[in-house]
């Protein structure tokens, strides 16, 4: 893993730079979310590497698939296709994100709850992890049954657990000792 992040890094950085000074961050993000899904796409993560498909055909066949994108987009795709980089696009645009969250002054919080959340509650949750991280909170919803109540947010590399599965865990550990 550590292979592609080190190859996909500089041309994270190259667009971000280039989407930064032209003032089209929301563009780029979209542009590469969709190539990124083409890419991982079956159908044609099968066809990487084929020896049959020519990097003009592979360059047009995903740029189809990926709707309208800018001309800019077209030709860094072009450039990662001539370079056989392809394979470390959705990398890339994972890299870009989280670079264009770092400059927006945001945090992304992944929110398992284990009930769905109403758009009030949600509202209330963001508001308290904004007041804590003192940044933009971008949240990331998800339901998962297995938390018994409550909910678990993680953001960057910190976790609160307040689920009732994480409380359980935790007694058993106190018990435990």
């Amino acid at each position: 893993m550590a292979e592609v992040t080190t190859i996909a890094r500089p041309y994270a950085e190259a667009v971000f730079a280039l989407a930064d000074s032209g003032g089209t961050l929301d563009q780029w993000s979209t542009a590469l979310s969709r190539l990124a899904a083409v890419v991982n796409a079956p159908e044609i993560s099968q066809l990487l590497g084929n020896p049959h498909v020519t990097d003009t055909q592979m360059a047009d066949l995903i740029t189809s698939a990926s709707g309208d994108i800018p001309v800019q987009a077209r030709q860094f795709l072009q450039i990662l296709v001539s370079n056989k980089r392809l394979s470390v696009l959705p990398e890339v645009a994972s890299m870009y994100e989280r670079l264009k969250t770092a400059r927006e002054g945001a945090v992304d919080a992944d929110i398992a709850s284990a009930f769905p959340l109403d758009g009030s509650e949600l509202a209330a949750l963001v508001s308290d992890l904004e007041r804590r991280f003192q940044r933009k909170v971008r949240p990331h919803v998800r339901v998962d049954p297995e938390l018994i109540g409550g909910a678990r947010i993680s953001v960057g590399d910190q976790v609160i657990d307040g689920s009732v599965r994480g409380k359980l865990a935790a007694m058993r550990i106190g018990l435990a000792s």
